[in-house]
């Protein structure tokens, strides 16, 4: 479902007279339906920015970035809001929505992007808000005026709205407490479970261990960064 194939990211600095910083130099994985592989590394190591490779929101020097069969690299903007509705899900640690859009509607959007039934996509929404601890009475309010713990949790609770086949996970347990952390870690295995191909930041070991099959240091595609 993902496979990054000789891939190369480099920054230009057009303030400082167009320097050129190589970032990631023949990076390459796979991933297969019902794995999660973690990138580890050092700090920037080039983590986060494998992930936008992958999402299509860097784009990549050269190599292929496959997702689903779709080269990201090369893609069509079109494209790839297509596959960002229909198969790439990407859970960020930051809640980006419209302001005044209430809670239950921002989460239940991917669902009623895709044209399912409005009162099935509120009634997931709302099951995964009840899951993730999200007092009902907050459900009609904005996230936006949310603490930052609740406000990381609808992020979650809209990234798990639509079953995608492939996910994106940066830091989905981070600053969760252990009730939270538990049912995210559980989303992640029932993901895994129906097949979703997932690549994800994780920081806190123990969850590491728990529910990524294999991991990816990525330090290893930038030697020229860490010379």
């Amino acid at each position: 479902m993902i496979e990054l194939i000789e891939v190369s990211k480099r920054f230009t600095l057009h303030n400082k007279g167009g320097a050129v910083i190589p970032v990631m130099e023949g990076a390459s994985l796979k991933v297969v339906p019902g794995e999660c592989v973690a990138l580890t590394g050092a700090s920037g190591a080039g983590k986060s920015t494998m992930m936008r490779v992958i999402y299509g929101n860097f784009l990549a020097a050269s190599g292929q970035v496959l997702v689903d069969g779709l080269d990201v690299a090369k893609a069509e903007p079109q494209e790839i809001l297509a596959l960002r509705r229909e198969t790439l899900g990407y859970v960020s640690q930051f809640l980006r929505v419209v302001p005044r859009v209430p809670t239950l509607e921002v989460v239940a959007e991917p669902l009623l992007a895709l044209g399912c039934d409005r009162q099935e996509a509120l009634g997931k929404a709302a099951g995964l808000l009840s899951r993730l601890n999200i007092p009902e009475r907050l459900w009609l309010l904005s996230p936006t005026t949310f603490s930052g713990g609740e406000q990381q949790r609808v992020n979650i609770a809209r990234g798990f709205a639509h079953d995608y086949p492939v996910m994106l996970l940066d830091e989905p347990t981070a600053a969760l407490d252990t009730q939270n952390r538990e049912t995210v870690l559980t989303l992640i295995e029932e993901a895994k479970a129906r097949g979703a191909a997932i690549v994800g930041i994780f920081h806190d070991i123990e969850a590491r261990e728990r529910v990524c099959d294999r991991e990816i240091n990525v330090s290893d595609f930038n030697q020229e960064v860490a010379e």
